[in-house]
């Protein structure tokens, strides 16, 4: 499991293809108060892109280019957290999205297990180790059991999202997930206005 730490942005010569896993470490859960310190990617190759900020500039071209490309989905799990913090951040509007949480409750019905974890063990046969979760993101370097666990959050979604289609198409769900995927920005945008507490569709 190779593993690459980057600055501050993406080296410009880096090909994650047409869809690149994304996940990001903050220093917790509200983005206006909880600062982003780690974004990372891969391509589903086996190796992993940990960009890591310092908080003092967030000023990152190649990897703001990447989130914004049309022509390359993003992988995420709980997408909705992710692009909030990332559009908060690095002001980048994320696009096309694919995230395996929603797929998994729309096909996955059987249970309500619906984490990472859970679907690496089910679906990848994966036993994931969670113990760095809830560690300090915002340290000056990242322990090697920091950017293990980092890693471990996007190395198997390529494999999570092609078992998760095949269930999508044989229930019939794969348009439901599709227009889930597309709001996920405005259900992003309205999160990051104070709105996500709320269900605006209720009566």
């Amino acid at each position: 499991m190779p593993i690459f730490v980057h600055n501050n942005d993406l080296p410009d010569t880096l090909d994650f293809g047409n869809t690149v896993a994304v996940d990001s470490e903050t220093m917790g859960l509200n983005p206006h108060r909880d600062r982003l310190c780690v974004v990372q990617l891969s391509a589903g190759d086996g190796n992993a892109h940990l960009v890591k900020f310092d908080g003092n500039s967030y000023h990152a071209p190649n990897l703001k280019k990447l989130m914004a490309d049309e022509t390359v989905t993003k992988l995420f799990h709980f997408a909705r957290f992710d692009i909030a913090v990332l559009s908060h951040y690095l002001d980048v509007q994320v696009n096309p999205i694919y995230c395996t949480k929603i797929a998994s409750k729309l096909v996955r019905t059987y249970t309500d297990r619906h984490g990472l974890k859970d679907l690496c063990r089910e679906l990848a046969g994966i036993e994931l180790d969670k113990q760095q979760q809830s560690s300090d993101w915002g340290g000056p370097t990242l322990s090697k059991a920091q950017q293990e666990y980092a890693a471990s959050d996007v190395l198997y979604l390529h494999t999570l999202k092609e078992k998760l289609d095949i269930m999508l198409e044989r229930e019939n769900r794969t348009l439901e997930a599709k227009a889930a995927f597309e709001f996920l920005p405005t259900r992003a945008n309205l999160d990051l206005m104070g709105f996500n507490s709320l269900d605006i569709f209720s009566h």
